[in-house]
Parts: C-alpha cells; structure tokens; sequence
C-alpha cells in the first residue's frame, strides 16, 4: 500500500490493539532512530492523535480523530486488489475530477480517491451531492476490469450490492434497500448514492470510476431544510456512530468479490441480489424520462440491469434512465 513512514507507523499502532509498543522496538522494525519515531509521532499528534508514554513499556495510541486517511483503511483492508492505493484529500473539488487526472496518468486498478469533504460533489446528471465534512464517505473507486462499454452500467448495481451487503455487514439494526438505479434507502429515506463513468475506447473500457457517496454519522441539523424530509445517515438510523475507514474497508472488499463473480459467471448471480435487495421491484412507480412520464409496477431488472415495469394495460415497459419515485402505500 502507498502508505508514507508516518502512516505506516499510525497503522502499526492501530493494529496494536491499545498495547504499548517500545520506542526501540518501532526503530528497529522501521529501521530508523529513536528520535525519528518520536518526530513521526508528533507530526501525528498535531494531526489529532493522541499517545501516551508507559515507563518502561512505550508508547500506547489513547485516541484518534475521526478521519478516512490511509492508515485507517489499510488497518481494515481484506481485499487483493482494491484499496491498496490511496489518495487522500481533506478537501476537494470532486473525488471523480481527481480520479478522471489519475486515470489519464495510468493509475493502477484498484485506486481509490478518498476525501473528507467535496465543494463540487457530483450526483447523477450533473446534480450536486452535498457531502458534509468529516461525516460521511466521499470517495472514488477505479478499476480496470476487461469488459466492453455496453457492460459498463451493470457495475453500478453490482456497486450497489456491494454496499449494502457492507452496511449489513456492520452488523446494526438498519436495513438498506436499493431503489433503482443508484440509490440506497434507510426508511424509504435516501443515504446513498452511486455514481459509475467511463472511460473507453471502441473495444473496451480503459477504466471504470465507481463514484460512492455515503451519508455516515450525519445529525438531522447536519442537512439543509430541503433535504430533512428525504435523506438520513447511517448514524441517524442506527442510532450510534459508525467508523467510516471500516465500511469503506467493507465496501472494497464486497466490490472485489462481485466484480469478480460477474467476470467470471456473468450478471445473473448480481441480479439476483440486487432484487432480494431492491426496494422498487413489486412497487407501484412513477418513471420521468426524458421523453415521457411512465407509470406501472416494476416487476423486474433485465441481464442488462435495465428496469422493466409492467403498465396497467399489462404492457412491459423498459426503462434505460429515469428518475423514480415510488408510491408510498395509503
């Protein structure tokens, strides 16, 4: 992983679990003197970490900031491929602008962009994402899987799947749902969104940029008026705070794995989960186009993750990209 001397020994101390490690101990395994740990740890501790020193024992890690930073993944991580490089950002503009410049300079798959706040955050068609800062996950996966174009929209459902089995995995009493094609719900109350571009030639796709945005540990007051009534974070449903590096952890090692099953068997096991997951299929729907307002049941997704809604005249429409709103029972 690209992780600096200083991340390196962070991690090192994350992986500890609150046992001191001897100043002589960390020189030797990082190969430098005694008095460069502590310099390393000081830069660390005007970043927010806190160390306390147990005679004749060493330091021991007391406590930490609330930060997405490389160290704090990579204490996580559990995938081959993915997450194994990271740039990190306290600000910027948008984590997909950042990853489009990387991928013109040959950035390896897997990379992720990483940011504790975006001024530009971007939504599907062009929408801006609010994405508070130090409270929820803004990030960017590339990856460089062998597939044509036309495959290309399918990996922003197995993205989908992937973050949800992530959130269950956290083990709390909350219960995501996917609403068509790339939203998750908490209570009917949007947290996340995804969103894939690519970057391809005529016979294949250079890279994929899977684009999440996850509201995490969000309070109510946290969002503008307009978004009170129709998003939620993690933490307002769960009730408690969640470690953001350790859903992130959780995300790329899910997206790993489908992107490996669908590389290898196809899309069909992906669709299965996406409707065990889905919270529109067997829903009353409303689908604005760009050419037309269609209303029906959606009953379905096809091989191509297109959603396919049967109309009241039993006629099945295909729908490629919409804006839905579900009907909410009486």
């Amino acid at each position: 992983m690209n992780l600096t001397t200083k991340d390196e020994l962070l991690s090192r101390f994350l992986k500890a679990n609150n046992e001191p490690i001897s100043g002589q101990q960390l020189a030797e395994e990082f190969g430098m003197s005694r008095t460069a740990i502590w310099k390393h740890l000081q830069t660390l501790q005007e970043e927010g970490y806190t160390f306390e020193t147990i005679k004749k024992k060493g330091y021991i890690l007391t406590s930490k900031p609330d930060r997405v930073d490389p160290a704090r993944i990579s204490s996580f991580l559990k995938t081959a491929r993915l997450g194994k490089q990271v740039h990190y950002y306290d600000e910027c503009t948008s984590t997909q602008t950042i990853a489009h410049e990387l991928v013109r300079n040959g950035v390896e798959d897997g990379t992720i962009v990483v940011a504790e706040s975006q001024t530009e955050g971007k939504g599907r068609m062009a929408r801006h994402w609010e994405s508070t800062k130090g409270k929820g996950i803004w990030m960017t996966i590339i990856i460089r899987p062998k597939i044509l174009p036309h495959q290309a929209p399918q990996f922003t459902l197995i993205a989908a799947v992937s973050v949800v089995n992530a959130i269950r995995s956290l083990g709390k009493s909350i219960s995501p749902e996917i609403k068509w094609p790339n939203d998750i719900l908490l209570n009917g109350k949007k947290c996340t969104g995804i969103l894939t571009e690519m970057i391809a030639e005529m016979d294949g796709v250079q890279a994929l940029l899977i684009g999440i945005g996850i509201n995490v540990n969000q309070k109510l007051e946290d969002f503008p008026d307009e978004l009170k009534d129709i998003a939620t974070s993690l933490a307002i449903e769960a009730d408690e705070k969640i470690e953001r590096a350790e859903l992130i952890a959780a995300i790329l090692q899910y997206l790993e794995k489908y992107t490996d099953v669908y590389l290898k068997l196809g899309f069909e096991p992906i669709k299965v989960l996406w409707e065990e997951f889905s919270g529109t299929i067997g829903k009353k729907i409303k689908a604005t186009t760009l050419r037309e307002v269609i209303e029906g049941t959606a009953i379905g997704i096809t091989e191509d993750g297109v959603l396919e809604v049967k109309l009241d005249n039993n006629e099945i429409k295909r729908i490629y990209s919409a804006d839905i709103e579900i009907e909410k029972p009486l």
